[in-house]
């Protein structure tokens, strides 16, 4: 009896064939690819050997085989420092108040919006609340520094109603909190955009049987709206937990001065000053690795905790 044929030579030989012909097909599209891969080849992955001067007494004309090893030396001294130590916990709060405030403002304007009947006003409400994510904060702090100086027109109002002018940008209170609202003021609108979306993908018959059960817009709120967006409101506010050593390097980078440094000094201009200004590449790489590597940290736990209670994932 004759043996059977396992027929694999066939289709691998068919296989071979379709795959050829889909490259053949979408070569131009792999063509479009290897610019970005170049770039990011050469600005995100190149540099990154950069990172053993933070391990080194790094001097440029030594290079970096040239320079002395001190190990962990940076990261310990890092710890020792009280301007480190200060800039840590300055980024930590800036973020926390970004992050908490930003996501509550931007549910809470979706709720809103969602409540505007009128298509026209909707649209147009939301142009105009968009349009401040699409300036750049180099537009935008020299328009607040305008604004918030002792001689402008709102610190005059000011100063007629409470007998003073508020420093809002020299004082360390005040700075931070300027920062906070600045911040939420230009994000909110477009941070809504997921939200909004999340609205309009709620069934129309759950209104209606509320509607028909007495619900007021109060409780449909209360008791459909919120419940349907909460699965998305727990996804932003977990991957934003990878952002909490971010807290805006063009926004206070545009805005800070030194009177405010005790306050408003972040990880990132506090790097700036250190390798730009100062020279100490070393030191300024080892702070940098450190916000790296925590930040990446704070990704990794924040995309489980999302996988876990809203089901979320990438791949």
């Amino acid at each position: 009896m004759k043996p059977r044929q396992s027929g694999l030579p066939e289709r691998s030989a068919s296989w071979r064939a379709a795959s050829g012909w889909r490259l053949r097909r979408t070569w131009p599209l792999h063509l479009m690819i290897w610019p970005g891969l170049v770039l990011i080849g050469l600005f995100s992955y190149l540099p990154l050997g950069g990172i053993v001067m933070a391990f080194q007494d790094y001097k440029p004309w030594l290079g970096f085989a040239g320079s002395d090893w001190v190990g962990l030396e940076h990261f310990r001294f890092m710890f020792e420092r009280e301007d480190s130590l200060k800039v840590i916990r300055n980024t930590f709060v800036i973020s926390a108040l970004k992050m908490i405030f930003g996501l509550l403002a931007a549910v809470a304007f979706a709720l809103l919006l969602n409540e505007v009947r009128s298509t026209p006003w909707k649209r147009t409400i939301q142009t105009l609340v968009y349009m401040p994510h699409f300036l750049s904060w180099v537009i935008l702090g020299g328009a607040l520094t305008d604004i918030l100086s002792q001689k402008s027109l709102l610190n005059r109002l000011l100063a007629s109603m409470f007998g003073s002018p508020i420093f809002f940008l020299g004082e360390n209170g005040w700075f931070m909190f300027t920062v906070v609202v600045s911040d939420i003021w230009k994000e909110f609108g477009f941070g809504a955009i997921v939200f909004l979306a999340a609205i309009s993908g709620i069934h129309p018959s759950l209104y209606e049987a509320a509607i028909i059960d007495g619900a007021n817009r109060w409780k449909q709120t209360l008791h459909i709206t919120l419940p349907s967006m909460a699965p998305i409101i727990v996804v932003v506010g977990t991957l934003s937990l990878g952002n909490i050593l971010n807290a805006g390097f063009d926004q206070i980078f545009n805005l800070y001065n030194p009177l405010v440094y005790e306050r408003g000094d972040i990880i990132d201009t506090f790097v700036y000053r250190l390798a730009m200004l100062s020279g100490d590449l070393s030191f300024a790489t080892a702070v940098g690795l450190f916000k790296s590597v925590v930040g990446f940290s704070l990704i990794v736990i924040a995309y489980r905790v999302a996988y876990k209670y809203a089901h979320y994932r990438i791949f």
